[in-house]
């Protein structure tokens, strides 16, 4: 892929991400209506992309493909948890150590590198993105959990797996594949609605993306340097180190390039929910999903350079 077009690509993103600025500074958009729009989104707008990119014939080859990128995200889930243990195990403070390491573990590949993803590569693109999602969900909801519960709290492990069972991005993996395997076409006013939905998941994500970042207030005691390692760790280190596995397995062309794009975004924003949700301060979570958000800016083509190199 040319750096050039993704650049123009991520440029045209944060553009759109100005506009979310624009729109909360001229409170257009309040908490509960950002709220409303990101369930829509999760809840009914990606699922739609995803059955929409599985919507095509079965091919053994891009099966082939699909399985080696799912083997390779497992990889470097496991290397990058395992890094970020020993890397982070030595901050003295609880909240700020959690922080780091899921930070530094877990990218935004379900609101940025979707879009980014479908806006480069279209369905086919998405087609393995899918991968990265259902691995996303997979350990984040399993160990990305377990690093937000007091030893006091029990870890209700039934609990996360429902979480991951009854997400709609699962769900919706399984009816695309079953959909891929078959060569399944969607009835004509079925598939006109799914790809109507589809196409605003793009411009609507980045909106709400930088509708979030305009409530944000960072201050120099908030800029840790363990933060910095982390958004290190997340924006350059562990994207090359996929590149790495991704390229040992056999991976390439748009599998490898989606995939790499995904790994490469920046912190997931569900790091600071579940912060607040472990009664911790979010101030830290805060300011490493938005210095990590600014700076993929110039992060993502990076690591493309690093890979075409």
């Amino acid at each position: 892929m040319a750096l050039g077009q993704l650049t123009n690509q991520i440029g045209l993103m944060f553009c759109l991400m100005l506009v979310g600025v624009l729109i909360n500074k001229l409170n257009f958009m309040h908490s509960q209506t950002s709220n409303d729009l990101t369930n829509i989104l999760l809840y009914i707008v990606s699922p739609c992309l995803i059955i929409g990119a599985f919507e095509q014939r079965y091919s053994a080859n891009r099966m082939q493909q699909l399985l080696l990128v799912c083997l390779g995200i497992a990889i470097f889930y496991i290397v990058e948890i395992t890094i970020a243990k020993f890397a982070f195990s030595g901050i003295k403070d609880h909240n700020l150590r959690r922080i780091a390491k899921y930070g530094s573990i877990y990218s935004n590949a379900g609101f940025m590198g979707v879009p980014l993803t479908s806006a480069l590569f279209g369905n086919s693109g998405v087609f393995f993105a899918v991968a990265s999602l259902a691995g996303f969900n997979i350990f984040s909801w399993t160990h990305g959990v377990s690093l937000f519960k007091n030893k006091a709290t029990t870890n209700d492990r039934w609990q996360n797996i429902r979480e991951i069972i009854i997400n709609p991005n699962i769900i919706a993996i399984i009816l695309g594949l079953i959909i891929f395997s078959v060569s399944y076409q969607l009835p004509g006013p079925v598939n006109e609605v799914v790809h109507y939905v589809s196409s605003i998941n793009t411009p609507l994500s980045m909106i709400v993306i930088g509708n979030s970042l305009a409530n944000i207030k960072i201050s120099r005691q908030l800029i840790d340097w363990h933060l910095w390692l982390a958004l290190i760790f997340r924006n350059l280190i562990f994207p090359v180190v996929a590149i790495l596995v991704l390229t040992l397995l056999g991976v390439s062309g748009i599998a490898l390039d989606t995939t790499i794009l995904m790994a490469a975004c920046p912190v997931a924003g569900i790091v600071v929910l579940f912060t607040l949700q472990a009664k911790g301060d979010a101030s830290p979570a805060v300011a490493l999903m938005s210095l990590s958000t600014i700076l993929s800016l110039i992060t993502i083509p990076l690591v493309f350079a690093v890979m075409n190199w």
